[in-house]
């Protein structure tokens, strides 16, 4: 066992932190799309050699890449895009499975959807699963529901995923493996640490992977809420030898440090964002009063977006458009907007208003 593994190992002796890793499609695909097994095994090889320390959630895309070979004339409709992914999840599965089997680790795939996040109740059920099966040292691998969600349902890309399991769960460290391994300066070379998310957009180039939904911006969009939440975040790649290893070290990709949070787990899973129904625009005397953690009344709020209910979760921004909480609404959005002028109506209570 290499020495770095084992101080990592030494660290975490009395209490194992939660480790979410996601690996992009771009990542562990080959440019036909077609899984890459030599990436698989080498994953396989390095978070066996971490599971001992952690509670590991693997959140792998990869799946439509998988199966769309299987589908005839396939043009990535979204009817075919879910075709793809029925075919490609349990290819992609088995691969897993038949790379950590050696190393004594089972795996279990776990399927979600943005309402395993939205409901509290359902995101316990998640939680309390994935438990169970830690306790039994089995991994799981989780990816989204393609066969069932739907535009509405769907996470912007499993950067979302992965950040929401991330947050809601607690984890010690976010990962995300990209084909990069890092995030770049114009000079093209890896930036290795950053302390202020905000500050380094500006690197960010448009283009995506030839498979792949999301991008840099993604991932720092996600390293955002992420780090605000108490998370440490590293982005890395698997081209270099024991390059998962070392990134969780600091030795390799790009380390984006964790802000201090004593949210209680409640708070995290509502910051996560569950399943945003609408949004508010509050004034400046609201956005002063909300960072000094009191409740928002609706003579504060500007503008209403979206049509909710009392209990759903809503975005608050702030005069320039900065999102500044996420809250569970109190009210309706249709009594809210009626009572923008009421002295005392209050739209969401401290309690159920997490600030980001």
């Amino acid at each position: 066992m290499p020495v770095s593994v084992r101080s990592i190992l030494s660290i975490h002796k009395v209490s194992k932190p939660i480790l979410v890793i996601k690996f992009g499609t771009a990542s562990i695909t080959l440019p036909s799309g077609e899984p890459d097994v030599h990436i698989i095994s080498e994953v396989a090889r390095q978070v066996s050699l971490l599971h001992p320390a952690y509670r590991i959630i693997i959140v792998s895309s990869g799946a439509v890449g998988a199966g769309k070979a299987y589908i005839n004339d396939y043009k990535g409709t979204m009817t075919q895009r879910k075709a793809a992914a029925s075919v490609g999840n349990p290819l992609l599965v088995g691969l897993y499975a038949s790379y950590f089997a050696p190393n004594g680790i089972f795996i279990a795939q776990s399927l979600c959807e943005r309402q395993h996040f939205a409901n509290r109740n359902k995101f316990l059920q998640l939680k309390n699963t994935f438990e169970e099966l830690w306790q039994n040292n089995i991994i799981p691998i989780v990816n989204e529901n393609d066969v069932v969600s739907d535009r509405e349902l769907k996470f912007s890309d499993n950067d979302e995923l992965a950040t929401l399991l991330a947050v809601g769960f607690g984890a010690e460290t976010l990962m995300f493996c990209t084909s990069v391994g890092g995030l770049l300066d114009d000079a093209g070379n890896i930036i290795g640490n950053v302390s202020n998310v905000n500050e380094v957009f500006k690197f960010v180039r448009t283009d995506k992977s030839f498979l792949g939904l999301g991008g840099m911006a993604s991932k720092l969009t996600f390293a955002k809420l992420a780090t605000r939440m108490g998370i440490r975040v590293l982005i890395f790649g698997m081209k270099q030898p024991d390059e998962l290893l070392k990134a969780l070290e600091g030795k390799a990709g790009t380390e984006m440090n964790s802000e201090k949070s004593t949210l209680s787990a409640r708070n995290r899973w509502l910051g996560s964002g569950g399943l945003v129904s609408g949004r508010l625009k509050v004034d400046e005397g609201a956005t002063k009063a909300l960072l000094k953690r009191k409740s928002l009344l609706a003579v504060g709020v500007k503008e209403v977006t979206g049509e909710f209910e009392a209990g759903e979760i809503i975005e608050i921004y702030s005069p320039d458009e900065e999102m500044i909480a996420v809250a569970r609404a109190r009210e309706t959005s249709s009594a809210i907007k009626v009572n923008l002028k009421t002295v005392n109506f209050e739209v969401a209570h401290a309690n159920d208003i997490v600030l980001l």
